[in-house]
Protein backbone atom coordinates (compact mmCIF):
# COMPACT_ATOMS: atom_id res chain seq x y z
CA UNK A 1 0.00 0.00 0.00
CA UNK A 2 1.52 3.27 -1.08
CA UNK A 3 1.49 6.02 1.47
CA UNK A 4 0.18 9.37 0.38
CA UNK A 5 0.53 12.76 2.02
CA UNK A 6 -2.67 14.01 3.57
CA UNK A 7 -3.36 17.33 5.21
CA UNK A 8 -3.09 17.91 8.93
CA UNK A 9 0.61 17.16 9.24
CA UNK A 10 0.58 13.95 7.17
CA UNK A 11 -1.57 12.07 9.69
CA UNK A 12 -3.64 9.16 8.48
CA UNK A 13 -7.11 9.81 7.15
CA UNK A 14 -9.10 8.61 10.19
CA UNK A 15 -7.16 10.84 12.61
CA UNK A 16 -7.49 13.77 10.20
CA UNK A 17 -11.27 13.26 9.97
CA UNK A 18 -11.54 13.17 13.77
CA UNK A 19 -9.54 16.41 13.99
CA UNK A 20 -11.73 17.97 11.29
CA UNK A 21 -14.95 17.13 13.15
CA UNK A 22 -13.97 19.24 16.16
CA UNK A 23 -14.25 22.91 15.11
CA UNK A 24 -11.42 24.22 17.31
CA UNK A 25 -8.89 21.61 16.20
CA UNK A 26 -9.98 21.97 12.59
CA UNK A 27 -9.41 25.72 12.79
CA UNK A 28 -5.99 25.41 14.44
CA UNK A 29 -4.79 22.57 12.20
CA UNK A 30 -6.01 24.37 9.07
CA UNK A 31 -4.24 27.61 9.97
CA UNK A 32 -1.02 25.87 10.99
CA UNK A 33 -1.06 23.68 7.88
CA UNK A 34 -1.39 26.69 5.57
CA UNK A 35 1.40 28.59 7.36
CA UNK A 36 3.62 25.48 7.18
CA UNK A 37 2.96 25.35 3.42
CA UNK A 38 4.31 28.90 3.24
CA UNK A 39 0.91 30.33 2.29
CA UNK A 40 0.74 33.36 4.60
CA UNK A 41 -2.30 34.98 2.93
CA UNK A 42 -4.22 31.68 2.94
CA UNK A 43 -3.41 31.27 6.64
CA UNK A 44 -4.68 34.77 7.40
CA UNK A 45 -7.87 34.09 5.41
CA UNK A 46 -8.39 30.94 7.48
CA UNK A 47 -8.00 32.99 10.68
CA UNK A 48 -10.61 35.49 9.48
CA UNK A 49 -13.10 33.07 7.88
CA UNK A 50 -12.17 29.75 9.52
CA UNK A 51 -15.07 29.55 11.97
CA UNK A 52 -17.88 29.51 9.44
CA UNK A 53 -18.31 27.93 6.04
CA UNK A 54 -14.64 26.93 5.67
CA UNK A 55 -15.02 24.53 8.61
CA UNK A 56 -17.97 22.79 6.97
CA UNK A 57 -16.25 22.60 3.59
CA UNK A 58 -13.05 21.30 5.23
CA UNK A 59 -15.05 18.61 7.01
CA UNK A 60 -16.77 17.46 3.81
CA UNK A 61 -13.54 17.52 1.79
CA UNK A 62 -11.61 15.67 4.51
CA UNK A 63 -14.20 12.89 4.51
CA UNK A 64 -14.40 12.68 0.70
CA UNK A 65 -10.81 13.28 -0.42
CA UNK A 66 -8.56 13.51 2.66
CA UNK A 67 -7.54 17.12 1.95
CA UNK A 68 -8.63 20.52 3.21
CA UNK A 69 -9.94 23.41 1.13
CA UNK A 70 -7.24 25.29 -0.76
CA UNK A 71 -8.53 28.86 -1.04
CA UNK A 72 -5.31 30.07 -2.64
CA UNK A 73 -3.65 27.08 -4.30
CA UNK A 74 -0.64 29.07 -5.58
Amino acid sequence: MASSKHDYFGLNRIVSIILAIIPVTSFVCGVVTRFMDGKIVAGILRIVFGWNIIWLVDLILMIVSGHILRILPC
